[in-house]
């Protein structure tokens, strides 16, 4: 496909796609990214990316941007709500401004904390962070390696994600946080080694659906290799295919959809502030 015929469909498209909501004040964001959260914790519950205590998506905070919202330890991700999500700095403290109180799931995941709030603070950009211990994942990371171009969804992250080829147990030091931000550098994915994967963007909506097409791009690769030697797309389409279907445009339009599908089911959607 010539840059031109690409400009072009990326000029009619513009014209007729959806954009992410603009809000008329900072308190009612606020609101929103934590109901918008709460669904993601829930779409990753469903999807059976839990195991145990592990796991952990963030948002940055839209008031106080050196601080972020995470799930609390020891709830299941298909139990969340908004008023379980806690406010953290980055010193690791939760803040009241979280509004719950007391009760048992006032605790920080750790390793939340300290991989998440070395990337917040390393990429400005990133609105949304999500890493999770999910089955395909976990099972491809042990491998070491990147994904391969092997099929036309996999080539949303060609060139766009990293590998951190250390494992160094669970995530409780500063040091190891700095080193998987360093890792992921600009891009929007990590598999990190005999742990699972990582995945950051602009939208709460675009990380869902990233993390969602690159656990089926492990999957994908494993069946494959599984049953021979899968055959590559050249550099030169995956890197062009990869410009239009990696987009964090493109992740936020296709991630409402897995909010549409659970606000169907659930029977809620975002009311805004009262």
């Amino acid at each position: 496909m010539s840059g031109g015929h690409t400009e072009s469909i990326r000029k009619v498209a513009s014209g007729k796609l959806p954009t992410p909501p603009v809000f008329a004040t900072k308190p009612e964001e606020r609101e929103y990214l934590k109901f918008r959260l709460a669904q993601a914790l829930r779409i990753f519950g469903n999807r059976g990316f839990d195991e145990g205590l592990a796991g952990h998506i963030t948002v940055r905070d839209p008031i106080r941007p050196d601080c972020f919202w995470v799930n609390p330890f020891g709830l299941h991700f298909k139990l969340i709500q908004p008023e379980d999500l806690l406010l953290v700095d980055h010193k690791g403290q939760i803040l009241e401004e979280s509004g719950q109180k007391n009760g048992p799931f006032r605790i920080l995941n750790i390793a939340a904390f300290m991989i998440h709030s070395a990337i917040h603070a390393a990429r400005p950009d990133v609105i949304c962070a999500a890493h999770s211990h999910s089955m395909y994942g976990k099972a491809f990371s042990s491998l070491g390696k990147k994904l391969d171009p092997i099929s036309q969804d996999a080539c949303a992250f060609y060139g766009d994600h990293a590998v951190y080829t250390q494992f160094n147990g669970i995530v409780l030091e500063e040091a190891e946080g700095l080193a998987i931000a360093e890792a992921l550098g600009n891009k929007k994915a990590a598999i990190l080694q005999n742990h699972g994967l990582l995945v950051v963007g602009s939208t709460i909506e675009a990380t869902v659906r990233f993390y969602i097409a690159l656990e089926r791009a492990c999957q994908v690769q494993l069946l494959a290799e599984a049953a021979g030697t899968p055959l590559k797309i050249n550099d030169e389409q995956a890197k062009e295919t990869g410009k239009l279907i990696g987009r964090q445009q493109g992740g936020w339009l296709s991630g409402t959809m897995e909010f549409m599908v659970l606000e169907r089911e659930e029977g809620v959607k975002f009311q805004g502030l009262n």
